[in-house]
This record gives structure tokens, C-alpha cells and sequence, in this order.
């Protein structure tokens, strides 16, 4: 028998959650959602779940935490708390997550201009480009455009 080798048996439902989770952190939402597009039944991925959550492999608290990590410093404490709310994960522990961040909307907001353009935009076309970016970023149509009125010296 040259190459032939016999099919594995299917993972169970736990390893697969498991390998999910080696790869990275998921919220408890998330992962359920990725467990049931596999053809699981709820009646049985819902104690897998439970199971993951009292050994320590799931939690919502370090996804949320990873995520405000992840996403510091590019995007406002507004469009991060929407992208966790969004994946299920309930609003105290959001709120926890994000205090937890020394996070500054008009601080980000300009540091990530910086580190974006860098300098005022020298025409309407320019000046949309940037505002929409920002906007895509989270940050209020009235901060970015304070920022463009009047933008900070290299040493500010």
C-alpha cells in the first residue's frame, strides 16, 4: 500500500472548540455561532461551551481585553466597544475592557492622523479622503473636523 492511508475519525465537538481557541481568543457568542455553522446542535455545544468556560479556555473578559488591545491606538473607545457589543459580549464587561485602557479619543484621534497623512490636506478631495477614513475609524464628524481646521504642529 504505497500512500493510502485510512480517514480520520471526525474531531469531536470540544477538540475542534479547542483548536479554534489555540489559534486565538473568541467570545463566548463568537465561537458558539462558529460551532453551529459546523452542523452541531445547540443541546450540545452549549455544555462544550460551559465546560471551556469553568476550565479557563473561554472567557469573554480576555477576548474583550485582547480586542481593546488589538485595536488601542487605531480606532476610537466607540467603534471598539460596538465591535465587541457586536460579538456578543455583554456591555459590563465592555465597559470593564475599555477602563482598563488608558485610552484618550482626542489623543488617538490625533496620533493616528499623524501617523496617517501628517499634514493638513491641501484640497476638498484630500480633505474628504481624511475625514472619511477617521469616520471609518469611529471618531465624530465634529472631532475630525475641529482636528482639520485647525491640525498640530509636529511638536504638539
Amino acid at each position: 500500500m504505497t500512500g493510502a492511508s485510512k480517514p480520520r475519525p471526525p474531531k469531536s465537538l470540544k477538540a475542534r472548540a479547542v483548536g479554534y481557541l489555540a489559534r486565538r481568543e473568541y467570545a463566548r457568542t463568537e465561537l458558539r455561532d462558529k460551532l453551529l455553522a459546523t452542523g452541531a446542535a445547540p443541546a450540545e455545544v452549549d455544555p462544550v461551551l460551559d465546560a471551556l468556560a469553568a476550565q479557563g479556555y473561554l472567557s469573554d473578559e480576555r477576548y474583550a481585553h485582547a480586542l481593546v488591545r488589538q485595536k488601542h491606538g487605531g480606532y476610537s473607545k466607540h467603534s471598539i466597544a460596538q465591535a465587541l457589543k457586536a460579538r456578543g459580549v455583554a456591555g459590563e464587561v465592555v465597559t470593564e475592557a475599555l477602563a482598563g485602557a488608558d485610552a484618550d479619543d482626542a489623543a488617538t484621534l490625533v496620533a493616528l492622523w499623524r501617523r496617517r497623512f501628517g499634514r493638513a490636506p491641501a484640497d476638498d478631495r484630500e480633505r474628504a479622503r481624511q475625514v472619511r477614513f477617521l469616520q471609518s475609524r469611529g471618531f465624530g464628524l465634529s472631532a475630525i473636523l475641529r482636528l482639520l481646521r485647525d491640525p498640530p504642529a509636529d511638536g504638539e
